[in-house]
């Protein structure tokens, strides 16, 4: 009898932030739930978005592909899939497959293409669905509302949430979109929050799955958090105590020797013409305040995630899943001299994300990796405990067969630039030690990783370490056919 192909379920917050917060000493975000999921499987700990931005890093997770290949380069693109995503291969082969939450990765969404579940088209806004007041009309609770701390803003802001204004206390997410560049609190039960819906549908299809047992089932929840707004309850806020979260180790950075798209950000960290006031015109003492809003909202959501995998075990289905847990991307929030969201950057702070998994009796629990990995490797993964193999076009590779015992010796990101602020692109490469970037119409970026975690030191002025490296980011753009090669190396053309 052939070996029954296992579930899949994958777990994806949006624009997490995770790099060193609480790493170095002092308080980080409390995730007790990832914690103990990472306790079950293993963790990688040297995992990379492929490219900073939600639109084109989320192509990348559906179709495994660059986004200088399926060329979905801003959020606002929406560019024709060529080939079928890995939900309709699963589809093809016998799955069912089911996806709760935003989407963002191009042209329709995945229930248009085929699943079962809850995915608007675009960025989406969960608090406008007719699913949604289904929902809190189930549980009889109101829905969201929320009190703003602190807002940020550009020239757009206005125009598209009217209402966001610093002491509302009744601000509800009206607009097309829900990405709000605000900090508050969520006045209403915590369960009207979208992370807690997102949990609450998953779980009953979940429930409905459980009795179909012979079919396997592939589920994904996106998550639209912890991506601002942050809007946790009272209940997540009063976990932390402001006062023990470390000064972040690149806060004071005056960004001297860094490209100029560094100080592209919204005011009031900002002048009106958008450029980064240096030194943060916020005290860390304030910074510390934000933040723990920003870590109880990635506490809040963890506890979301908790809830489906009590669940997953609740109805028996728990030891045939291979369960993925990530972010489509990082977040900068308080790094490079007081920052706010993210920008066209490459820091690590916005590209390293964490990647978890779970496979009882297939992967050893409690164990970790350091091997460098990214985005496009979780295609591969899906397809190989599918039992489905990869297109040789594919540059990704399984985790679920990655040799521990061989490192890899680099890995390619990029960036097209955030697209409403600046197109400037960038290719990264990153090596177990080292990080090399190239910038359009800019200097080039290198740091030594393991002294100096913070990229603090740009060393691109060193020509003898900085060769090598170039050379092998080269031959990664060309082994991976990047059409835009000649714009970073126009002397190789």
């Amino acid at each position: 009898m052939a070996e029954r192909r296992p579930n899949i379920l994958l777990l994806v917050t949006d624009h997490q932030l995770h790099y060193r917060h609480g790493w170095d000493g002092g308080q980080g975000p409390l995730t007790p739930f990832r914690d103990a999921f990472a306790r079950q499987g293993r963790t990688f700990h040297r995992a990379y978005a492929v490219t900073p931005l939600c639109g084109p890093a989320r192509r990348s997770l559906v179709c495994g592909e660059y986004p200088h290949t399926h060329r979905n380069f801003h959020n606002q693109s929406e560019t024709d899939f060529t080939k079928p995503t890995y939900l309709q291969l699963l589809d093809q082969a016998g799955y069912t497959t089911y996806a709760f939450g935003k989407w963002h990765a191009g042209p329709k969404n995945a229930v248009l293409m085929g699943a079962k579940g809850f995915s608007p088209s675009g960025y989406g806004n969960p608090y406008t669905s007719e699913a949604y007041a289904a929902y809190c009309k189930e549980l009889g609770i109101a829905e969201a509302s929320h009190t703003i701390d602190t807002k940020f803003w550009n020239a757009d802001t206005a125009r598209h949430f009217p209402d966001l204004y610093e002491g509302n206390t009744d601000y509800r997410c009206r607009g097309s979109w829900c990405g709000e560049t605000a900090f508050g609190t969520t006045n209403t039960d915590k369960r009207s929050h979208e992370c807690f819906f997102l949990a609450h549908l998953a779980q009953e299809a979940l429930k409905t799955q459980a009795k179909q047992a012979e079919q396997p089932f592939h589920m994904r929840i996106d998550f639209w958090g912890p991506h601002q707004p942050y809007f946790p309850t009272q209940e997540f806020i009063d976990r932390y105590n402001p006062s023990d979260i470390l000064e972040y180790g690149s806060f004071r950075d005056n960004l001297e020797n860094k490209p100029f798209i560094y100080r592209r950000m919204n005011q009031p960290i900002a002048d009106e013409s958008g450029e980064l006031l240096r030194p943060s015109i916020f005290s860390w003492e304030r910074w510390q305040h934000l933040l723990a809003i920003a870590y109880a909202q990635t506490t809040m959501i963890d506890e979301a995630i908790g809830t489906i995998l009590a669940t997953l075990e609740e109805v028996g289905l728990a030891d045939d899943t291979l369960v993925i847990w990530t972010s489509d991307h990082g977040d900068a929030l308080a790094s490079h001299g007081g920052m706010f969201d993210k920008g066209s950057f490459m820091t690590e702070e916005t590209v390293r994300i964490p990647l978890l998994l779970r496979w009882p009796n297939r992967i050893v629990a409690g164990s970790h990796s350091q091997q460098l990995v990214n985005t496009l490797d979780i295609m591969p993964t899906i397809l190989e405990a599918a039992g489905l193999q990869k297109d040789d076009e594919l540059f990704g590779s399984s985790l679920l067969g990655l040799p521990q015992e061989t490192q890899r010796s680099c890995i390619l990101l990029e960036s097209y630039g955030q697209g409403f602020r600046d197109t400037k692109r960038s290719r990264t490469l990153v090596t177990q030690r080292y990080k090399y970037t190239r910038n359009e119409d800019d200097m080039d970026e290198l740091y030594d990783l393991e002294l100096d975690p913070y990229e603090l030191c740009n060393r691109s002025g060193d020509a003898s370490l900085k060769q090598g490296l170039s050379d092998l980011l080269y031959a990664q753009l060309v082994a991976t056919n990047d059409p835009q090669r000649s714009l970073f190396y126009p002397e190789r053309r």
